[in-house]
């Protein structure tokens, strides 16, 4: 009864957790260039019904009985698949079409700065030139920070990126992807890091001027995983329920009979 317990709890704890990675898609969903997260279960080793390895089996683990202890969360992944993409018109906003990502100069709070890639390409230009995003970190290029001129009356953004102010070629945006994402870390809603290991490479996104990437969260999928997992979480309650009112009557009333 106590491992019921136990691995009823377990359940609780794992569909809590999904709850949270499908609560933040939901709040997500009109985040420009966010990519949806999702979560994978797998059950708990069998730690304690396995045999120490001895002589016996060849110093080899042997499971004893197929007693399960519960569930825990395996990993949070990400989806990057493509967003669909909304027509804005602005003359700077811009958006990938295939596997690639902005770089943008992230400052912090302490003024340090790194580098870091975003699918969100609604950039603007500041009063002094500079090209940056919503949080005013400045957009890379080709010759690093990319600067405008604010009194230019025609800009154009080519399916390379390169930048043209009045027809005069400004700079080009710069455009990297990476060989694996699994090296990416994902830092707030729709920016992310290269682990140490990452390995970058050359982007075949093609950039397209007066569009935005929107998220790729389905809502009405989202919407149901949500009943899914609290009818789950339901369930679960339901079990550590029956198992203590069969503890509350093996401990009390069948110890009451026995005297």
């Amino acid at each position: 009864m106590l491992r019921g317990l136990y691995t009823a709890w377990t359940g609780m704890v794992n569909e809590q957790k999904r709850l949270d990675v499908v609560s933040n898609n939901l709040a997500n969903s009109d985040t420009f260039g966010y990519k949806a997260d999702s979560v994978s279960s797998q059950a708990f080793e069998k730690l304690l019904t396995l045999k120490i390895r001895d002589g016996s089996q060849a110093y080899h683990n042997q499971a004893i009985g197929t007693m399960s202890l519960g569930v825990k969360v395996g990993e949070v992944y990400t989806d990057y698949s493509q967003g669909s993409f909304r027509n804005t018109g602005g003359n700077f906003d811009v958006a990938l079409s295939g596997n690639g990502f902005f770089v943008v100069n992230y400052v912090n709070a302490k003024g340090q700065t790194s580098t870091r890639y975003t699918r969100d390409g609604s950039f603007q230009v500041t009063k002094d030139g500079y090209l940056v995003d919503t949080e005013g970190n400045r957009v890379q290029g080709k010759g690093g920070d990319i600067r405008i001129d604010t009194n230019a009356k025609s800009i154009a953004i080519d399916n390379t990126g390169r930048i043209e102010a009045d027809g005069e070629t400004v700079d080009q945006l710069l455009v990297t992807d990476f060989e694996d994402y699994d090296y990416l870390v994902k830092h707030g809603d729709n920016m992310y890091t290269a682990a140490a290991g990452a390995t970058e490479k050359e982007s075949n996104a093609a950039v397209v001027q007066g569009y935005i990437e929107q998220s790729n969260v389905n809502v009405v999928a989202e919407m149901v995983d949500m009943i899914t997992i609290t009818r789950a979480y339901e369930a679960n309650q339901k079990m550590i329920k029956a198992m203590d009112s069969m503890m509350d009557k093996a401990v009390n009333q069948a110890g009451r009979l026995g005297g």
